[in-house]
């Protein structure tokens, strides 16, 4: 295997709290629907900081050879918070800053939609450890390290963008990142070729299917558009190969993310943008105190475009089942 290279740093946008005043004075008065939440957002989108709004632009633009999969906003404003919440979308009292905030930059980059089984289809997901999620696969566990995934690999309507917004921080929790570039030089050419071809299949994770199993999707390749700048599309868990040789392009590929991931402490105030197509993503374990100071993240999802979903979408919604 070809000698390791040191991944590249995270793009990182530093702000400073005046930066944000224009957003905030956007934000609605009460609680309004989450709906209207991103409708406002997106009319908002304007006030963001102007080196957040380029760089925003910049990371959508395919056309941009030496723009990375990730992007890192700093100080970014989550307003007064309460003790974090026990469950995923328990009742709270805090006011909706960090949800405007995010929708924000959610609708810089393309459209928020939520998935069905996914916290209900929630838009902005509350990520915070629960007890009966501890050493599971899934958003929501603490004990066990998440292993590399592309955010739903197996859904036909995967988002384009995943959004991390930290609100409460633990420093023993690594948000683990592997971009595509940081590979490719490292692939042996013949693994390559098998990783460009239609040869994996890919389980359905649990949390789409409510705990019954799912047959896995069609075979479909791994790395596939332009030779220059492909899109990774990987599961370190739910991924298999189809015949010998794919499953050793899996475990090469396996072994080349753990080599060259990267890895940050989410502090208060962090937000980050992850690009699906070219960036898989974990996170390490933490040791969860379930007292109302764990971890709290808030998620989101973006969609390049809500068309292709329509026929299993309601509103921003998308519906689509797997048993």
């Amino acid at each position: 295997m070809t000698a390791s290279t040191a991944p590249a740093p995270i793009p990182t946008i530093h702000t400073e709290a005046h930066e944000w005043d224009g957003l905030l004075a956007r934000v609605p008065t009460g609680r309004p629907p989450l709906t209207e939440l991103v409708r406002a957002a997106g009319r908002a989108r304007r006030a963001l900081p102007e080196p957040v709004h380029d760089a925003l632009v910049d990371l959508g633009d395919d056309t941009l050879n030496d723009v990375a999969g990730t992007l890192l906003i700093r100080r970014a404003p989550v307003g007064e918070l309460p003790a974090t919440p026990a469950t995923p979308g328990a009742a709270s009292t805090k006011e909706p800053v960090s949800e405007f905030v995010l929708l924000a930059v959610a609708r810089s980059l393309g459209q928020p939609v939520g998935y069905l089984p996914e916290h209900g289809g929630s838009l902005v997901q509350d990520l915070v450890p629960t007890p009966s999620a501890a050493a599971r696969q899934t958003s929501t566990s603490s004990a066990v390290e998440l292993e590399f995934h592309t955010e739903t690999a197996f859904h036909p309507f995967r988002p384009r963008y995943l959004l991390l917004s930290c609100l409460r921080g633990d420093p023993s929790a690594r948000t683990l990142l592997c971009d595509v570039a940081s590979v490719l030089e490292l692939l042996p050419s013949a693994v390559r070729r098998v990783l460009e071809q239609p040869r994996f299949r890919t389980g359905v994770d649990e949390s789409f299917t409510g705990g019954a199993t799912a047959p896995p999707r069609a075979p479909a390749p791994i790395l596939s558009g332009d030779p220059e700048r492909p899109t990774l599309v990987f599961d370190a868990e739910l991924m298999s190969g189809t015949d010998p040789d794919a499953q050793r392009a899996i475990e090469t590929l396996r072994a080349l993310t753990r080599q060259q991931r990267r890895h940050l402490c989410l502090e208060q105030g962090d937000l980050l943008v992850v690009d699906n197509h070219r960036c898989i993503h974990g996170r390490s374990a933490f040791p969860a105190r379930f007292d109302g100071t764990d971890r709290w993240v808030q998620r989101s999802f973006v969609v390049s475009d809500l068309a292709p979903s329509a026929v299993e979408r309601r509103g921003r919604i998308i519906t689509s089942t797997f048993t």
